[in-house]
């Protein structure tokens, strides 16, 4: 038994076997990883000057924010995503109420929540004044797109945590 082991470690060609199953296994996990991040790297891929609306390619998503030295600005991107990535499933799904707009909005202010821990790690926080500029975007998009939607609604399941803590 020790013999044939001996004899496959010589062997070139089971050596050579042995290195492509290791690849292919190694291949295998890393496009498995890949896709279970396939949803950030959409994100990141949709650029504003690829959408269909001219009013959104040319409109400046989160102007206030970006003004402001309080909010880092690599946070302010991934929110700026977040509302191209809601431009882009409008455009895709093509909303016929607002229910569905609403639905759209709601997932997208779901994924701003979950930016919150990044802003404090930063110094920073959505804070009011964020908050602000953020659903004042929300709604100039809904328009653009031709709704007339709630502004209150499209942003309804806001995290309002630093509101709680000055209300409790």
């Amino acid at each position: 038994m020790i013999a044939g082991s001996e004899q496959e470690q010589n062997n070139p060609y089971m050596r050579e076997m042995k290195h492509l199953i290791f690849i292919l296994a190694t291949l295998i996990f890393t496009s498995c990883v890949t896709k279970n991040h396939s949803s950030d790297q959409t994100v990141a891929a949709i650029k504003q000057q690829d959408l269909k609306n001219k009013t959104i390619r040319n409109y400046r998503i989160l102007e206030g924010m970006y003004k402001d030295s309080y909010f880092p600005r690599q946070s302010v991107d991934k929110v700026k995503a977040v509302l191209l990535e809601f431009c882009f499933n409008i455009e895709k799904s093509k909303p016929k109420s607002l229910e569905q707009l609403y639905e759209l909005s709601h997932d997208a202010t779901g994924k701003i929540n979950n930016l919150q821990d990044e802003f404090y790690r930063n110094g920073s926080e959505i804070e009011t004044a964020a908050r602000e500029v953020i659903a004042i975007d929300f709604e100039f998009i809904s328009k653009a797109y031709g709704f007339k939607a709630d502004t209150e609604e499209l942003t309804s399941n806001r995290d309002c945590r630093v509101l709680q803590t000055f209300l409790l």
